[in-house]
């Protein structure tokens, strides 16, 4: 899979060692409100091409929303959102069809179509005008399930399957349409905590192995520190941090480090 050419766009990498690569993501200065309620208060942030970005926070403090507006499901009130150096803000709905093909989402519940089996899943998006032969979509289905280690269930429906399970098709499904970016909405919520580690050992295979650029939204510091180059904390609609992870233990901001002294408490060691 490879990126565009580099585009300069107004967010600029820190001086840290990533030369002259420029983001592949970025929010500038975005807001968004839903009547009186302000989710997103002027945020940015960025994610280099190849890596993975967590964002953390407590539940109902805009990381979901950051998503959806990624996708063009929701629109900003005000900012920009680039992607691979295009301004996709003010893009239609036709435009955004586009740029879902670079960038896909994983959401909570799988979103799998109900009717079809594992493998007719997989299969939806290699149908999409590719020109693929028949014998070749399904050495490609029988490709990625292996890949996330459910090949097994080929031919079973999302009903027989567990949360777990249904994300790993999920992803599978996603990579059908060969993205250049993921994004995953709470990949570890309601699952155990082995299977929390399973998924973040493929979603970290899925970096190395294909250079995916992620963003994995999360309250999951443990799940984090395995998968993030770099972390953006919301509270309160804003952007409390974003940096590394080691900036962000080392920080004296008293709200981080509440989360993570929480978070120390109630997460087992997985």
């Amino acid at each position: 899979m490879s990126f565009p050419p580099d585009v300069p766009i107004e967010v600029k990498a820190e001086s840290n060692g990533h030369g002259d690569r420029q983001p592949y993501i970025a929010f500038e200065n975005v807001s968004k409100s839903f009547g009186s309620l302000d989710v997103l208060k002027d945020i940015s942030f960025y994610v280099l091409p190849g890596e993975t970005l967590c964002i953390l926070g407590r539940s109902g403090v805009g990381k979901s929303v950051s998503l959806q507006t990624i996708m063009g499901f929701l629109k900003p009130d005000t900012g920009r959102i680039l992607i691979a150096g295009e301004n996709i803000t003010e893009y239609s709905e036709e435009q955004m069809q586009a740029v879902r093909r670079k960038v896909t989402m994983v959401f909570q519940n799988g979103a799998l179509f109900d009717s079809l089996t594992v493998g007719e899943n997989v299969a939806f998006p290699l149908r999409e005008g590719r020109g693929l032969s028949e014998d070749q979509i399904q050495q490609i289905v029988r490709g990625l399930l292996e890949m996330v280690g459910v090949a097994e269930m080929i031919d079973l429906l999302p009903s027989d399957l567990s949360t777990g399970m249904k994300r790993s098709v999920a992803i599978a499904r996603a990579l059908a349409a060969e993205p250049e970016a993921i994004l995953y909405d709470e990949p570890t919520t309601m699952v155990d905590p082995l299977i929390a580690r399973l998924l973040g050992d493929l979603i970290q295979k899925l970096k190395k192995q294909l250079h995916l650029t992620s963003i994995v939204v999360t309250h999951d510091m443990r799940f984090a520190e395995r998968l993030a180059d770099r972390v953006l904390f919301l509270h309160q609609g804003r952007a409390e941090f974003f940096g590394t992870l080691d900036e962000m233990k080392s920080t004296k901001d008293e709200v981080l480090q509440q989360f993570l002294e929480l978070d120390a408490l109630v997460l087992p060691d997985v």
